[in-house]
Parts: structure tokens; C-alpha cells; sequence
């Protein structure tokens, strides 16, 4: 059975900083590209980060860029998100999501982790 289990999120000061962890297991045998996406109340699910199965193409929605770091570990089939210099904007929960494309939800979903940043 596939899953995807966040951890890490938190309650932040701006400009601090918190890293997410996803861990996968039970995937079908395909090299997934793995996403962060995230939703803040009242708004719809936004695109955060992807990288790519060998790690060498990441990208970033623009409000992120240069604060928050995609990287993964096949070998320990995890995902991590560097989140640093957080604004109270950030705050959300995050997914992690196993898909194939870019930016592109794919079909595994995690439970979501809250992220809040204090002003």
C-alpha cells in the first residue's frame, strides 16, 4: 500500500526556519517526480517545490524562491523541504505528493503537516 507520511511542520517566528521530511513507501515501481504543495485557509492547494527523480532539476513557485531547498534520498526514499527565512505568508499545511510531472499533482498524497509562521 503506497504512502507518504510528512513530519516536521510547526509552529515558527517569522524568519526562522523548520525543515519538512516526507517519508515513501509502497510505491509502484516508477521514478517519481515528488512535489510540496500546500493550502492556507481559505484559499485552493498551491504548488510549493518538485525535484526530480535524480535530483538534478528542482523548481520552486516564485514566492519561495531562494528561502526553501527540495532535496531527496532515494537510498532512505525521502523528500525534504529547507524552509528558511519563513513569513507569516508560508503558513499552511504541506502535502507531499509522488507524481510524474513537475509541479504537476500526481496520484499519492500525504497526510499534510501545519506549518504556522507568528509575525
Amino acid at each position: 500500500q503506497a504512502q507518504l507520511v510528512e513530519s516536521g511542520g510547526g509552529l515558527v517566528q517569522a524568519g526562522g526556519s523548520l525543515r519538512l521530511s516526507c517519508a515513501a513507501s509502497g510505491l509502484p515501481s516508477i521514478r517519481y517526480t515528488m512535489n510540496w504543495f500546500r493550502q492556507a485557509p481559505g484559499k485552493e492547494r498551491e504548488f510549493v517545490a518538485a525535484v526530480t527523480w535524480s535530483g538534478d532539476f528542482t523548481d520552486y513557485t516564485d514566492s519561495v524562491k531562494g528561502r526553501f531547498t527540495i532535496s531527496r534520498d532515494n537510498a532512505k526514499n525521502m523528500v525534504y523541504l529547507q524552509m528558511n527565512t519563513l513569513k507569516p505568508e508560508d503558513t499552511a499545511v504541506y502535502y507531499c505528493n509522488a507524481g510524474i510531472r513537475v509541479a504537476t499533482a500526481g496520484a499519492y498524497w500525504g497526510q499534510g503537516t501545519q506549518v504556522t509562521v507568528s509575525s
